[in-house]
């Protein structure tokens, strides 16, 4: 299983996905074989997360070959991250709650000990060594890994999405700590998940076997409730002749033609408050690389750079890059600046975030709605 930081790459294993093993996602997706054995999964989420590949060109081009019902699992896993994004955009103070308990968290010997994969739990302990080494798990065994840390070690869930968001290529704000949160039982209040040995030793195809685990915990409690908020957003439409666009969104094929220059920001981990491992920082690093020479008004630049760039343009058009790390940079850089940002968000986004005002369900009503609107 290796990743290559590389757009072309990404869409040919699309199409491999789609022609070869889509049939069988719904069958085979919830078992774990191992990360040499990959093909009953997608391993798209590393450029999904980035729109390296657009979530709603996925949709369009897995319909165009297949039937809705025959493909509607896999559909419906694709719309979960757009789902995640909407919920958190609705919420922002979950994210700001999230990171800001970062700085107010003690590390103990119990934490040194499990991100260092020295517990006495086997399964647990090889799965924070293919996190480092290869920086992606499969989803099951992200919800195995993070119930574990909760319910039997008892270590702080933030601790654990900080540690995911550090190691994973396909770290994203809200998908990863929404899931942290609904593992521990605070994102649908008192409903948590709670690993079990059977479970493991079944769709890991009995690589681990009687796993001692706390099978039995309550939920995580928290008494805040976050109500939902106005999107704060005036305006999609191209204002400026100038574009920044960070790793969180690289679809901009739509709408490049217009600007005079576009800047693609590089953030190195001097300026984040989680800071990535070097894998996940170089994957970022060389994809927004490759993607920016697919225009030849486009340069990367970094923080340094896109200061310099400021003292003579003060009025940016932005592509919105969601709620978490990015949006968090932007607001410094905009305010220490002075600067004058006009934010496009994408049609499909409004469109979808409408739905994300409650729980999953509601949005999978809505996507027959979705796709006659925006895919069919």
């Amino acid at each position: 299983m290796k990743f290559q930081p590389n757009k072309g790459f990404a869409e040919n294993h699309l199409e491999s996905f789609i022609e070869n093993n889509i049939l069988d996602y719904t069958k085979l997706r919830n078992f774990d074989y191992g990360p040499e054995k990959r093909d009953n999964i997608s391993l798209l989420s590393p450029y999904i997360t980035h729109r390296a590949l657009f979530e709603f060109d996925i949709i369009k081009d897995v319909l165009g070959k297949f039937p809705y019902l025959k493909v509607d699992k896999f559909v419906q896993e694709i719309f979960w991250r757009v789902y995640w994004k909407g919920w958190l955009e609705l919420r922002p103070a979950v994210w700001d709650d999230f990171t800001s308990s970062l700085d107010n968290i003690k590390t103990s010997q119990s934490y040194v000990e499990a991100i260092n994969a020295n517990t006495n739990i086997k399964c647990f302990n090889e799965w924070v060594i293919e996190l480092k080494h290869y920086n992606y798990l499969h989803n099951h065994t992200r919800m195995w890994f993070a119930s574990i840390w909760i319910f039997t070690l008892k270590l702080p869930w933030q601790l654990g999405a900080a540690f995911f968001l550090e190691h994973l290529l396909d770290g994203d704000a809200a998908s990863n700590t929404l899931s942290w949160k609904w593992v521990a039982g605070l994102q649908t209040k008192g409903k948590h998940y709670l690993a079990k040995s059977w479970n493991i030793e079944k769709f890991t195809f009995n690589r681990f076997k009687d796993i001692k685990l706390n099978e039995s915990a309550e939920a995580i409690i928290e008494d805040r409730m976050y109500e939902l908020c106005k999107l704060p957003f005036s305006s999609t439409e191209i204002k400026n002749d100038s574009l920044i666009v960070f790793d969180s969104d690289l679809f901009i094929a739509e709408y490049s033609g217009n600007y005079k220059n576009i800047y693609f920001i590089d953030i190195e981990n001097e300026y984040r408050k989680i800071k990535l491992s070097e894998n996940v920082i170089n994957f970022k690093k060389a994809l927004i690389q490759n993607i920016c020479r697919d225009f030849s008004n486009a340069k990367v630049v970094n923080h340094v750079e896109i200061k310099n760039i400021s003292e003579t343009i003060k009025e940016f058009d932005v592509v919105y890059p969601f709620i978490g790390e990015n949006l968090d940079y932007l607001k410094k850089l905009e305010q220490s600046l002075q600067l004058k940002l006009n934010m496009i968000i994408k049609k499909e986004d409004l469109f979808c975030w409408q739905f994300s005002n409650k729980g999953y369900f509601n949005f999978k009503s809505n996507i027959p709605k979705i796709l006659g609107k925006l895919i069919l």
